[in-house]
């Protein structure tokens, strides 16, 4: 009876220390949380923005903001996104406060979120509308590159106090990158042509300057457009060049559109079935998924490598 008893409370004093540790734990990271607030954080409007504290709502008005909210695991503080926010899957149980660039402001006031946090295509005057009614907001951009992204999730890391999470993060990206680059290193460069837009509004692709056009060096492909600056393209250029490849976005029916749109059919790579298919958000999102897109664009190029 007695070795019962003993049993008994031995186990007893273990719940209680393991329980000590939690709430010593769970204060600590209080203490830390603390520490840090206030923070002033310089924005990409050069604005400074102060928290006072770390913020615990939050609504994201830009698809990279989100799925950087999720790959941070801070998505218990997000309240409101937008309808272009479609990643991941479950985002589709948050609210959605309206479109990129006209967001509900009224909507916005009602949720009342501790923080806004905004991208590129952020109207200013949606900003003043949202200050006046007393509203945090934070934008956030970085250079069109994959530094430009890290940059970024670094600035979310430390403002959601996910700093480890965000290292996390950009080292796994990093990695991702590092392995494609040297992968199709000194490998021969397939003629590539990115397929933006077709059709009757006129034919835009991602030129000289623009990062897609940079991820298709870095993924192994010459992009024949960059002969020309920025988006447009001319479909006699196009024919003209004729590349090896064309790559697509996988929504829309794109594919389909191209195979049959006037002087599209009648470059080889159409013909010959060297069109493909990718989820263009990997690539347009300056967000955690961009090395992923990297990946996979590198695949599409040099199938054999991968």
């Amino acid at each position: 009876m007695k070795k019962i008893i003993s049993s008994i409370l031995s186990i007893l004093i273990i719940f209680a220390l393991v329980g000590c540790s939690q709430v010593e734990d769970k204060n600590e990271n209080k203490e830390e949380s603390s520490s840090k607030y206030p923070m002033t954080i310089v924005d990409s409007y050069e604005r400074e923005v102060i928290l006072e504290s770390e913020p615990n709502t939050i609504i994201s008005i830009a698809p990279s903001i989100t799925e950087t909210i999720f790959a941070l695991e801070a998505q218990d503080k997000l309240i409101g996104r937008t309808d272009f926010c479609d990643y991941p899957e479950n985002v589709s149980n948050i609210e959605s406060i309206g479109s990129l660039t006209e967001p509900n402001i009224e909507k916005i006031v009602e949720l009342n979120p501790d923080l806004v946090i905004a991208s590129t295509h952020f109207k200013k005057e949606v900003l003043e509308k949202l200050e006046e009614a007393d509203i945090k907001v934070l934008v956030l951009y970085g250079p069109e590159s994959f530094e430009g992204v890290y940059e970024v999730i670094t600035k979310l890391g430390t403002v959601l106090n996910k700093e480890d999470k965000a290292n996390e993060v950009i080292n796994s990206m990093k990695e991702t990158v590092d392995y494609v680059v040297n992968k199709v290193k000194d490998k021969e460069k397939p003629r590539v042509y990115y397929v933006v837009g077709f059709g009757e509004y006129g034919d835009y692709t991602a030129g000289k300057g623009t990062f897609i056009s940079q991820i298709i060096e870095m993924a192994g492909g010459e992009n024949v457009a960059n002969d020309v600056e920025g988006w447009q393209y001319s479909i006699e250029r196009l024919l003209e060049h004729d590349p090896d490849m064309l790559i697509c976005s996988e929504h829309f029916d794109t594919k389909k559109g191209i195979q049959e749109a006037n002087g599209y059919k009648e470059l080889t790579a159409v013909k010959e079935d060297r069109l493909f298919e990718i989820d263009n958000n990997l690539l347009d999102r300056q967000g955690p998924r961009l090395a992923d897109g990297l990946y996979k664009l590198a695949k599409i190029i040099h199938p054999d490598l991968f």
